[in-house]
């Protein structure tokens, strides 16, 4: 029998889930949706601001990694571990937790990647410059595009590496959102 996740370094989890892209896939908004219904299923409504899909997946006209983002935006009376012990029970993992952020991930299993993978970053209301960059790239093509080109110039370069996939690609989306915010002013 295999390691657990839980038992494996950063090397063999980057072995075991390497950085891939694919054109966009029409049932990833269905897999948010049914996700995003489970969520609100689960999660104590009167807390719970926003959930929003987010990430490349979000962007119709790009390639991306097949993974579904989702962003929770919580109240600011929220108890965060309260939150954390139920996406526990609902199948998810905790891959890293702060004061004012949390993500997990749904979908990895000791054999791959699951037919299905979900990210869920859990934030407090108003932490969410996701939706000003997702926005952004959908009603900008031409940016949308470069982001694409970016995104499959860097792929294999770091397919076992994703924190240097994720750093590589910081300035663009850092540029892009702050434009965004400017643009969109206070949307969110």
């Amino acid at each position: 029998m295999g390691k657990k996740l839980s038992e494996m370094s950063l090397e063999e989890l980057w072995d075991l889930f390497p950085i891939y892209l694919s054109e966009h896939q029409e049932c990833w908004r269905q897999w948010y949706r049914e996700e995003e219904a489970l969520l609100l299923a689960y999660l104590p409504e009167k807390q719970i601001k926003r959930i929003s899909h987010i990430g490349s997946t979000a962007i119709e006209i790009i390639w991306a990694k097949p993974i579904i983002d989702i962003l929770v935006e919580i109240s600011l009376e929220c108890e965060m571990n309260d939150i954390k012990e139920i996406l526990l029970e609902c199948g998810y993992l905790c891959m890293s937790e702060g004061k004012d952020r949390m993500s997990f991930n749904k979908g990895y299993t000791e054999h791959g990647f699951a037919e299905r993978v979900y990210h869920l970053h859990v934030r407090y209301a108003g932490d969410n410059d996701e939706l000003y960059f997702r926005d952004y790239l959908n009603e900008n093509p031409e940016v949308a595009k470069e982001y694409e080109q970016l995104k499959l110039s860097l792929w294999k370069e770091y397919e076992h590496d994703r924190d240097g996939y994720t750093n590589s690609k910081a300035g663009f989306v850092s540029a892009a959102t702050r434009r965004a915010k400017e643009e969109y002013r206070d949307k969110y």
